[in-house]
């Protein structure tokens, strides 16, 4: 099952995610898709960390920065499970994972938005394959002020593309505004 996640920055859709996939496992799985280039996001990972490692679950992180269903059918095929053990996964988060496309693909859009179609096909796949519960966090980021430079721009319409991709094939949609989740699907 894929439930995808969105909302502004800040918004809460972190804690919702995590707090959801708490719910169906004791020990739920984070991938994470950063890539840490300064210390003020390593001090935002770090707190991620943290908050995590507050919470009654046993918490596994994974870490992919691209080919995501990739590195999880890697993990995954190593592991032993129950047949009745439910899988919750938690990818936090598209954007930075499509900051990484356009990172290494020179903002070349058209391709990042094949790959990233790509990628959330086999994403669905996987979670078919293991019964999983996948929950997909993005930002909502076309809402904001209209970007100033020529590559801000083309990174908008790529995110925006991505998230109707994302809520078109996802089982469940949640928007997430100040703390509070609205069900879009």
């Amino acid at each position: 099952m894929i439930h995808y996640i969105t909302g502004g920055e800040r918004s809460g859709k972190s804690s919702l995610a995590q707090s959801l996939a708490e719910q169906i496992s004791d020990q739920p799985y984070y991938l994470a898709t950063s890539r840490v280039l300064d210390d003020d996001f390593a001090k935002r990972v770090n707190r991620h960390v943290e908050d995590r490692a507050e919470s009654n679950s046993d918490w596994i992180t994974i870490e992919a920065d691209i080919h995501l269903a990739d590195v999880l059918e890697r993990y995954f095929v190593k592991q032993t499970f129950d047949s009745k053990q439910l899988i919750a996964i938690v990818i936090d988060c598209v954007t930075l994972w499509l900051t990484n496309y356009v990172m290494d693909y020179d903002y070349d859009i058209d391709k990042c938005l094949e790959l990233a179609k790509q990628e959330i096909d086999q994403l669905c796949d996987f979670a078919n394959q293991y019964h999983a519960t996948l929950f997909i966090i993005s930002n909502e980021i076309g809402m904001s002020l209209h970007a100033s430079t020529l590559e801000g721009r083309k990174f908008v319409s790529l995110q925006g593309w991505v998230n109707q991709y994302l809520a078109q094939i996802a089982d469940k949609a949640t928007l997430v505004v100040s703390g509070l989740p609205v069900t879009l699907k």
